[in-house]
């Protein structure tokens, strides 16, 4: 499986490809033995299950299969995808992903890569949000805006107004992979890494003609193997709310709880908040940041 993801020649994502790619990591990771089969006492040629033996657990013609994993069927049913979901074990995240890619929105054209704008009224949010570490991200994770105590608590070592540089705004994907000041916020790196190629995954099935979005993979792709393999593994998952494990250069380590709230009537903006248990050390280094931050502004 190729690391660096299937573009077409304008720079598009190809979800036919990434289809293909997303059903074998899937029909490699299964035994035939998991799904009640006898194994063939001959030699398998391949990983995991045969195309052959899906389509026959999926109740799915075996040519229909081939051609859905090898992009040349357009407009499967609910019913065969979701015979298939159930027969590969896919949870709602995948399912979701499969379908994206198996339905591509027809006629999407990409659009010039362009730098989001947020708007006033959430930026007035997130800066009443005084006690809240609070970051506005669009759908590539880029850096909209932030409240101090948000860019105290990830990205300190950035000047305040980075997020209005546009194209060259500070991206958290990015930064993950690239930015050794940003990495070492995160104990469990790995763990948060693979999230947020994860996260992307979502993301780039159902915005395949976002050329920023289709950039930012190419480029990361590139630039970091640890981005690439993450990326050929196909990992879906989407994650609203959970807990975070961060190593702050100032203040020590952190328990923080994360929630993500979609701003609606927008391309996908949200806002992240990072709050602490009350009574916990965590408030306490908050509230110590908050103060240290305060002080440099």
């Amino acid at each position: 499986m190729d690391a660096v993801p299937s573009m077409t020649w304008e720079g598009r994502v190809d979800t036919w490809s990434e289809l293909g790619n997303f059903l074998k990591s899937r029909r490699a990771a299964l035994r035939p033995e998991d799904l009640g089969l006898t194994p063939h006492p001959t030699r398998r040629r391949v990983a995991g299950l045969r195309r052959e033996e899906l389509a026959a657990l999926a109740g799915v013609s075996i040519t229909h299969y081939t051609r859905l994993e090898q992009g040349r069927a357009r407009g499967a049913s609910d019913s065969v995808l979701d015979a298939i979901a159930r027969t590969l074990r896919l949870g709602p995240d995948e399912s979701a992903h499969l379908k994206d890619l198996a339905r591509p929105a027809d006629g999407t054209r990409m659009a010039a890569a362009r730098a989001d704008h947020v708007g006033s009224s959430a930026r007035q949010l997130v800066a009443a949000m005084t006690d809240v570490p609070a970051v506005i991200l669009d759908r590539r994770g880029d850096v909209l805006g932030w409240n101090v105590l948000g860019h105290a608590l990830l990205a300190g070592q950035l000047t305040w107004d980075a997020p209005d540089a546009g194209g060259d705004r500070p991206n958290l994907v990015r930064m993950l992979f690239l930015d050794r000041r940003y990495r070492y916020l995160y104990p469990d790196r790995h763990e948060e890494a693979e999230l947020a190629v994860a996260s992307l995954r979502l993301v780039a099935g159902r915005h395949p003609g976002d050329r920023a979005l289709a950039e930012l993979i190419g480029a990361l792709s590139i630039q970091s193997a640890e981005f690439a393999t993450l990326w050929a593994a196909h990992p879906v998952r989407t994650c609203a709310s959970g807990a975070k494990r961060l190593r702050h250069p100032h203040v020590g380590a952190l328990e923080l709880d994360f929630t993500n709230l979609c701003l609606t009537g927008t391309p996908g903006h949200r806002v992240i908040t990072y709050t602490a248990r009350p009574g916990s050390t965590s408030e306490a280094s908050l509230r110590l940041l908050g103060s240290i931050a305060a002080s440099t502004v």
